[in-house]
């Protein structure tokens, strides 16, 4: 699978954890400085700033033994492990750096988390081995990691091949992020006249509606980085609402964890309700970390309000990614794949056209209470 985008970032700061109390490094970094600010461009740069910090205060053994109990059962949330300690105003600002840089509001919450990169490492940490500290890459096609060592230097690592000493890794938490991106775009979206499609009054009183049901549905294995986590996938589904303009609803797909793995959801994907033709098309999305959604959601105001309908379906697939920003095709795109001219009748396997994945989907009624 696939990712995207840039933002701005810079870091100063080092780990204190446990479950319950925070412990400062011996001794805190000094803060980037505005120059330093101004050179880091995106979440990739912040999260590798941030793990050379962590790295470097680790070398603390009681500080090393709360960040291995910290994250022994679950991802550490680096905000709240910090709070209350000389390194909070470090760990804020480094997680209003990210916010500014995924585009969402800075009253957004903490998005900064620490997790062990794969179970199997648990053990060696629980035998006291020291761990390497890394950023989750962005790109799947990274031809090395660079993983930050407590004891002095840089390790590079194969991304292909986890390291048989223990590795910690600093990312977004884009199980937080999405839910608060898609309502960021929404939002957008609506403030510019692209609305989701509604039903009119009409329409509400036939006692039902056509939907389009996911029975299951599968992404191919592109053999990702061991060190990445579960992506987040969504879905742009586009149309002609009943007044004949663009519209769209952006679905979470929060179950769509892995590639290489059949889910079964039994999810409603379009709700034909809400719609003048017969027809909808589905723009399948990721987030692992470093989506900008205020900057999707311009890319989708471009590409469908200079759209009018002309008495005949047209398509969405092609103006929605024609219009998303050169730059997000570089290394790193976060589509995923699309669907063409779903209808209320669609059912079965129907394959992606980029071919990265399947979907087998039937018509659902969905009937009135």
């Amino acid at each position: 699978m696939t990712r995207v985008l840039t933002a701005a970032i810079a870091i100063a700061a080092a780990l204190a954890l446990s479950s319950g109390t925070a412990l400062a490094s011996p001794t805190d970094p000094a803060p980037a400085s505005s120059s330093a600010t101004a050179a880091r461009g995106t979440v990739s740069a912040a999260t590798d700033q941030l793990a050379a910090q962590i790295a470097s205060a680790l070398t603390d053994r009681e500080v090393r033994n709360r960040a291995v109990s910290a994250t022994a059962s679950a991802p550490a949330d680096l905000v709240a492990l910090t709070a209350n300690t000389n390194l909070a105003r470090a760990a804020l600002t480094a997680n209003q750096a990210v916010l500014a840089a995924k585009g969402l509001p800075a009253n957004s919450g903490s998005l900064l988390q620490l997790r062990v990169a794969t179970d199997a490492m648990h053990a060696g940490l629980s035998r006291g081995e020291v761990p390497l500290v890394a950023a989750a890459p962005t790109d799947d096609e990274v031809a090395s990691i660079t993983a930050y060592d407590p004891l002095g230097g840089k390790v590079t690592l194969d991304p292909a091949v986890p390291p048989a000493r223990p590795v910690l890794v600093v990312e977004v938490d884009v199980a937080k992020a999405l839910p608060k991106g898609i309502d960021l775009m929404r939002k957008t979206l609506s403030r510019s006249g692209v609305t989701e499609a509604k039903p009119l009054a009409t329409v509400q009183s036939s006692g039902g509606y056509w939907a389009t049901k996911i029975d299951a549905v599968r992404l191919s294995d592109d053999e990702e980085p061991w060190i990445k986590g579960a992506a987040e996938i969504y879905s742009i589904v586009g149309g002609f609402g009943l007044d004949g303009k663009a519209a769209v609803n952006i679905v979470q797909m929060p179950y769509l964890d892995y590639d290489g793995t059949t889910y079964y959801p039994n999810q409603l994907l379009v709700h034909f309700n809400g719609y003048k033709y017969n027809l909808a098309d589905v723009v399948m999305m990721e987030d692992d970390g470093d989506t900008n959604y205020q900057q999707l959601a311009q890319a989708i105001i471009t590409a469908l309000l200079t759209i009018a309908d002309a008495g005949a379906y047209i398509p969405l697939v092609d103006p929605i990614i024609s219009a998303i920003p050169t730059s997000w095709w570089t290394d790193d795109p976060d589509y995923v794949d699309s669907w063409y001219t779903l209808s209320t009748s669609s059912r079965g396997r129907v394959n992606g056209a980029r071919g990265n994945g399947w979907m087998d989907v039937e018509p659902y009624w969905v009937s009135e209470l």
